[in-house]
């Protein structure tokens, strides 16, 4: 036997009341017929009206000149067919003030049922705000984007004048190029995100607002990182170019490398990605530059975790191959086409299935280099849409 449900208290009706009258957005409840039956200080507050110049009004009243017309005819159809078109979807309109001022506000119209009555329930957002703020990003964006063009076309001036100055030969104007066009996206992309979420957090100013202020600060530290990125790509290549990477070979313990490795590169790993390790019992120590080759790994694991989808797992296997040892990063990402592969170390190269994602095209130019100076060699294999297998070579001179 059901039980009959408890009739709300005075208590409980008062505290439904106090929640309907302190909502920030509007709430307006509607007749069948499409009459305001009743509303908040928030709608009266948004259209300028007082309550009882709403209540007992058609809700049409409030709305812009092409939903004002229709309105009528979309509350018998919905009724007609029950094919919603506003109610239980909630979609952008056009509202409209008393004095005749049309806004945008964001709507979403419930269909609730009383007893034996049927009322709709329409909660409103003010979005004027909101449209403002876009507008603005918009604004920058623009403006971003011609002082890039500007400034990029002066490089290129700057580029041909010291060209012809100097008499570079063809492969250098090619590298310059490419830097060109590289830096003009790495450093644009970053700056942009920087530009409208700080525009953004300047209208989230309500203490309700911060979690809305938390999001856009950590886009900002995520595109400054960016920055940080490829300037140390360009100081690091910069260095290799003047000799002035200095290598010191210490006795230091494998899996201790490749751990921390894998741990520095923790905040590069998409969602659900893993880090797999193979690791065989031997070499454990070797002669090497630590520093150098932790940051050797921690290139190619964030590339393997850069060139794969979120949830892939990625493999680290060590291990002897006779006198030597290696160290293989694996993944199973976009893979590289097979005729890029034999440009995949040049300088601000960058495979053609890559376009989407970020990056200098220095990393894996730096990565050689680096082994090199640690007395190793790289290799690779790869297949499209398969995955990438990165093994470094190294002399274990010591494997207690």
């Amino acid at each position: 036997m059901r039980s009959t449900p408890k009739k709300m208290s005075e208590e409980d009706n008062r505290w439904l009341k106090a929640l309907f009258e302190m909502a920030t957005d509007g709430i307006v409840t509607i007749s069948l017929q499409g009459i305001i039956e009743n509303v908040n200080l928030a709608v009266c507050e948004l259209f300028g009206y007082k309550r009882e110049e709403l209540c007992g009004q058609k809700v049409k009243m409030l709305m812009g000149n092409h939903d004002r017309m229709y309105h009528d005819e979309y509350l018998e159809r919905y009724q007609r067919t029950r094919e919603p078109h506003i109610i239980g979807i909630g979609r952008e309109v056009t509202g409209r003030r008393k004095n005749g001022e049309e806004f945008p506000l964001r709507l979403a119209i419930s269909e609730v049922k009383l007893d034996d009555q049927i009322i709709y329930l329409g909660m409103l957002h003010d979005l004027t705000d909101y449209k403002r703020a876009q507008e603005r990003v918009a604004q920058l964006n623009s403006e971003l984007e011609t002082k890039v063009q500007d400034r990029t076309a002066t490089l290129r001036r700057r580029e041909k004048e010291l060209q012809q100055a100097l008499g570079k030969e063809r492969e250098l104007n090619e590298l310059k190029s490419r830097f060109l066009s590289m830096a003009s996206h790495e450093f644009k992309t970053p700056l942009s995100t920087i530009l409208s979420s700080v525009e953004l957090i300047e209208h989230y100013r309500e203490a309700q607002q911060e979690r809305k202020r938390e999001k856009h600060i950590g886009r900002i530290k995520d595109a400054v990182n960016q920055l940080i990125d490829v300037l140390n790509d360009f100081l690091s290549l910069s260095k290799l170019e003047q000799g002035k990477v200095e290598v010191s070979p210490r006795v230091t313990d494998l899996r201790s490398i490749i751990s921390t490795s894998v741990e520095s590169s923790e905040g590069q790993l998409k969602e659900g990605q893993h880090v797999v390790l193979d690791l065989a019992p031997e070499p454990g120590l070797i002669m090497t530059d630590a520093k150098l080759l932790r940051h050797v790994l921690v290139n190619l694991i964030s590339n393997a975790a850069k060139y794969s989808s979120p949830g892939m797992g990625i493999t680290i296997a060590s291990g002897r191959r006779g006198k030597d040892f290696f160290i293989s990063i694996i993944d199973q990402g976009i893979g590289i086409p097979a005729e890029d592969q034999a440009y995949l170390f040049d300088r601000f190269f960058r495979a053609r299935n890559v376009e989407n994602v970020k990056g200098t095209g220095l990393g894996l130019n730096i990565v050689s280099h680096y082994v090199q100076l640690l007395g190793g060699k790289i290799e690779f294999t790869s297949e499209v849409d398969s995955g990438s297998t990165f093994t470094i070579v190294l002399p274990a001179i010591i494997d207690k």
